[in-house]
């Protein structure tokens, strides 16, 4: 009889640490798949953004466009993890190159969850520095217009 006494005494504290452990363990492993999966998509629609600003810039680039002006509308999703997001266009500084380098950041509104990409774009383009486009605009495009051979860069939808 005393060997069924000892042998309770061990599990049900066991079992009780189980009761919490497992289900604190459920919950961190969700989180960290949650906040994968939520990165994963900004990264994506980084980089969907990211190449839609280079082939926009190499298609008015072309030697036969001398003037003109080309919108696209961006395929990217209007929420993401059901939260919007603001896309920003900043310039990365560079001493002496013959080029532009475009640094696209996505940051999910009301979270400190942000991803970057770059886009390295020649030396004729320009952008607004800090250019701010929020995810759930309606008809969301980008716009190049190219003058004397310059070619500037801007957002357009409507919020």
């Amino acid at each position: 009889m005393a060997h069924i006494t000892i042998e309770y005494m061990i599990m049900i504290p066991v079992l009780i640490m189980q009761i919490f452990l497992f289900p604190l363990t459920a919950s961190v492993i969700m989180d960290t798949w949650s906040n994968s999966s939520t990165t994963l998509q900004l990264q994506e629609a980084a980089g969907h953004t990211g190449s839609c600003i280079q082939q926009l810039y190499y298609t008015l680039n072309h030697a036969s466009i001398s003037n003109g002006s080309v919108k696209i509308t961006l395929g990217s999703p209007p929420l993401i993890e059901n939260r919007a997001y603001t896309t920003t266009l900043r310039h990365v500084t560079q001493t002496g190159a013959s080029y532009a380098i475009m640094n696209v950041t996505l940051s999910l509104i009301g979270i400190k969850s942000a991803v970057s990409t770059i886009v390295t774009l020649g030396d004729n383009v320009n952008w607004t520095e800090n250019l701010s486009f929020n995810s759930t605009a309606h008809n969301p495009s980008l716009i190049a217009n190219k003058t004397s051979n310059f070619i500037w860069i801007s957002f357009g939808g409507s919020t």
